[in-house]
């Protein structure tokens, strides 16, 4: 355990604390998550928690608070939504209120490994998982930094605390999750879901980055040895902490970064991925960081411990967080130069986008934009076809700033440092779902061997007619009778119909961001019908 300066109620803004538990160590925790009974410990030694039927996050019950001067830089709509100061301050008192006198546990650490820009932050939770969690997410400051560690913001975690009056104040439930960019402070009531943490963080760097000129970005990233450095965008379920662990490549981190003067650096230091139908074979890094000092969440196990990864009876979201050195092969500073190439993953349900294609500039903004994926039949309730989703920047319910100004600063350093950028679908071929078959992630991972040792330059293209990507005719260890879309499907006319059907779809979402006197229209580097 390193060791803390004390701390008190006044330190944590409480009228008054039981017992503190502050930055425990991973051993602690795992004693006090045994002794609290909050979870299980599997076969390998490693903790299980549920997090009751909150098993993702709740982007409808997150709120900004509208006041001066942060209400005119945020965009507010559907996904910032906001909340007035005088129903802020009655949470705020109430939150503060049920924390006081309880036993807490309090961890702190930083968020960003670029030292210039880095944000020190402070949770206050009840559970000692929870604590777990943040300290498997956030970077884990040292002895030196412990002893003089001052918050720049404060997440205050009342989960058990239910907002009785949330009609009364024209919320959309009993559940909140607020930040209050004035006070730095965050407040999170009635939902365990520890994503709501980090990405809340996540969140407000989204808001503090781009405002000094850094990008900051919802991807992953590895760098080769040569330097050569990779980003990976993804919405959940894309593939985006699976691709961008490779044994072959440092892992710099695998869902937030910043791209600077300097290059790119991990916000986190940490790993949270998916493990739904997790394998040794397919994902032996992942599987093998499956370990002690990990957090399991919401997996299925036997009496014995063992766990079911194909299991979804309790979400399909079922998670694991881990330190990143949990990764054998990950870059210890986590940090790296400019990139030289960027990926986008799309789970195309449709089966109509190609496996790889090639972009150019105006095509890369324009996809980014976009930030397409698509959900599948039986994955929510009345889906029962392929339905297509559209997140701005591949993460647009954590951009508290208007997409285009995250697009602009894309733009901007991809001019500067010559980055190429390609489309990279993990979704579907030979037909949409139900009728064809998802990518293998060893097809997957030929396509992006070939961008990243760069072959893919050599290769003859061509370009499909809707959506007028270019696609290479071969790749080796890829079925070129995939790498064209049209060409993988038997029935051509249905291809025809269902590309035409997703253009229009790119093209409806895309109608937001065309706007009269800008520089380029974006809508020419799109589908056409």
């Amino acid at each position: 355990m390193e060791k803390s300066a004390a701390i008190t109620a006044r330190d944590l803004g409480l009228k008054q604390i039981g017992k503190i538990y502050h930055n425990l160590g991973y051993d602690q925790l795992f004693e006090a998550e045994v002794a609290n009974k909050e979870g299980r410990v599997s076969s390998n030694g490693t903790m299980m928690v549920d997090t009751g039927k909150f098993t993702g996050r709740s982007p409808k019950d997150k709120y900004f608070v509208h006041q001066k001067p942060s209400f005119e830089n945020i965009a507010w709509g559907k996904v910032n939504v906001a909340m007035a100061p005088e129903v802020f301050d009655e949470l705020y008192t109430e939150v503060i209120d049920y924390l006081s006198g309880k036993d807490l546990y309090v961890t702190d650490g930083f968020c960003g490994s670029n030292e210039k820009t880095r944000k020190s932050v402070r949770f206050v939770t009840e559970f000692a998982w929870q604590s777990h969690f943040v300290r498997n997410m956030f970077i884990r400051p040292g002895a030196e930094d412990l002893q003089d560690f001052a918050p720049n913001f404060t997440v205050y975690n009342a989960s058990n605390l239910v907002n009785k009056d949330w009609e009364r104040h024209g919320l959309n439930s009993e559940v909140f999750i607020v930040f209050n960019i004035e006070k730095n402070v965050a407040i999170i009531g009635g939902t365990w879901y520890g994503g709501e943490m980090k990405k809340g963080i996540f969140t407000m760097m989204n808001y503090w980055l781009p405002l000094q000129g850094i990008l900051s970005m919802h991807c992953s990233a590895n760098v080769g040895k040569k330097g050569d450095v990779a980003l990976f965008f993804g919405l959940s379920g894309t593939g985006k902490t699976t691709l961008s662990t490779d044994a072959s490549r440092k892992l710099i981190g695998d869902d937030e970064h910043g791209w600077d003067d300097d290059g790119i650096f991990n916000f986190e230091g940490g790993c949270y991925a998916k493990v739904i139908n997790l394998s040794q074979e397919s994902e032996p890094e992942i599987y093998n960081a499956i370990q002690r000092n990990a957090l399991l969440e919401n997996v299925v196990a036997d009496d014995d411990g063992v766990i079911n990864f194909d299991s979804r009876a309790k979400t399909e979201n079922t998670r694991v967080s881990y330190p990143i050195e949990h990764i054998e092969n990950h870059e210890a500073s986590l940090k790296a130069a400019h990139p030289k190439n960027i990926i986008f993953l799309t789970c195309d349900a449709f089966g109509v986008l190609p496996p790889v294609s090639k972009l150019t500039k105006e095509q890369a903004m324009y996809y980014f934009l976009s930030g397409y994926t698509a959900k599948v039949a039986g994955t929510e309730r009345g889906v029962t076809e392929p339905s297509a989703t559209f997140s701005a920047c591949f993460g647009e319910a954590f951009l508290p700033l208007h997409p285009t100004a995250y697009a602009k600063l894309l733009g901007e350093k991809m001019e500067k440092h010559g980055v190429k950028a390609y489309l990279v679908n993990t979704g579907w071929a030979g037909g949409g779902y139900g009728v064809g078959q998802r990518m293998s992630i060893k097809a997957t991972r030929a396509c992006i061997n070939a961008i990243l040792d760069g072959s893919i330059e050599t290769a003859e293209f061509d370009q499909t007619r809707w959506f007028r990507l270019h696609i290479p005719k071969a790749l080796p260890g890829v079925d070129s009778a995939l790498l064209n879309p049209r060409n993988a499907w038997a029935d051509k006319e249905a291809f025809d119909a269902t590309a035409n059907k997703l253009a229009g779809m790119f093209i409806e979402n895309f109608k937001k961001y065309v706007k009269d006197g800008d520089d380029f229209d974006f809508t020419k580097a799109g589908p056409q019908l």
